[in-house]
């Protein structure tokens, strides 16, 4: 199998845009009429997806040990959805079909025979991971809605009670469907540590035009009903590190963020722990009065907050005052910098990508290893 050829070939199909997905998807269906029902309705946002998941793979093809745990988290979260063995030849034969169709003249068999190796390889992957999930894990979990409360207009707290106990480490996130938005599932991230009566809370953000969150955050009442898919991610805490920590959290990234914090506050002895809290604006911090009262009652906690898009009051200061305490104004990145340097520190990042991208390197500039950085990262809900 040649590696280079299958990225290069990928690029080029790549260049056609959308309509690489809409052919795929159009193949597939025609293919295979009754997987139509799997899938949303309406498909812009799948055909997204599915573009990211091929471009991943793609680019780690060579590089097996980075892209086994990618294709077996794949292969345990696609369970949700209903796949099976006999829908992973449909799916390849439909991809094949549209790699041939952009290729054009250039397609040859020593290609064809490079992806089906190369399809070969992610389906027995993906397989074996989901057969081993599913000797101990159900395909997703039941929960009813115990709580809700809506910290503003566009950001609410939910508290779910899963029909059984769902295992996760906290700083992982879970795939949510709602019953009035069948197959659209959207990630959020347990924003508690897990708990004797295994209660799970998520922060959400309401999101313009998406399909989950504006019923999450503006629909949903204590009784309601919501499906979770298997726990993913690695933003999860290291147990061995002796260091003290700096988290780092844009609007609701606090979710996993606030569940590690949680973690640490059960040990005997946590570390010197430095929480940053941003938002645009002082109301988007609406989760500041729990993190004060909890740093207040933790001597080894020190909790920052800070917001972007508001002045810093009477001669611009770099502080606006809240009933929390001094919020400080700036970039949450140059906040975080402010306070540095923070070598010797492991640090947890999650918020909007360019959040988290420019504290990483001023994270980097004041001394932490890129190695010591744990970010938000887990394969998307692709079919």
């Amino acid at each position: 199998m040649d590696s280079q050829r299958l990225k290069d070939n990928f690029a080029q199909v790549a260049g056609e845009g959308d309509a690489v997905a809409l052919f795929f998807y159009s193949d597939l269906f025609v293919r295979n009429p009754h997987l139509r029902d799997m899938f949303p309705i309406g498909m812009s946002g799948q055909r997204d997806k599915l573009l990211r998941a091929l471009g991943h793979i793609v680019s780690q093809v060579d590089d097996l040990n980075a892209l086994v745990p990618f294709l077996q988290q794949l292969g345990r979260d696609h369970r949700k959805f209903g796949i099976v063995a006999e829908h992973y030849p449909q799916v390849g034969a439909s991809l094949l079909a549209t790699l041939r169709h952009f290729t054009g003249d250039a397609w040859t068999d020593d290609m064809e025979g490079d992806w089906n190796a190369a399809y070969t390889l992610v389906a027995k992957v993906m397989l074996e991971a989901a057969d081993e999930n599913a000797s101990d894990s159900p395909a997703w979990w039941n929960g009813r809605v115990v709580a809700v409360e809506r910290r503003r207009f566009d950001i609410g707290v939910l508290r779910i009670q899963p029909d059984r106990p769902l295992p996760y480490l906290p700083g992982q996130s879970v795939a949510v469907e709602v019953p009035s938005r069948l197959r659209h599932w959207r990630y959020y991230s347990m924003a508690n540590a897990p708990r004797a009566d295994h209660t799970i809370d998520f922060h959400v953000r309401l999101v313009d035009g998406g399909p989950v969150s504006p019923v999450l955050v503006r629909g949903t009442e204590v009784g309601d009903r919501v499906r979770m898919g298997a726990p993913i991610g690695t933003l999860v805490l290291d147990e061995e590190s002796p260091r003290n920590v700096v988290l780092v959290a844009g609007s609701t990234g606090l979710a996993p963020l606030k569940a590690i914090l949680e973690q640490i506050s059960r040990r005997p002895v946590p570390p010197s722990v430095h929480l940053f809290f941003g938002a645009r604006t002082r109301d988007g911090l609406y989760d500041l009065e729990e993190l004060s009262k909890l740093a207040i009652r933790s001597p080894w906690l020190t909790v920052t907050s800070a917001v972007s898009d508001e002045p810093g009051g009477h001669g611009f200061s770099a502080y606006l005052h809240s009933a929390e305490g001094e919020v400080e104004h700036g970039d949450l990145s140059d906040v975080v910098a402010r306070h540095g340097p923070w070598e010797g520190h492991d640090a947890y990042v999650c918020g909007p990508s360019a959040m988290v991208g420019h504290t990483i390197e001023q994270l980097t500039r004041l001394g932490v290893a890129r190695d010591r950085i744990r970010l938000e990262t887990f394969a998307d809900a692709q079919r």
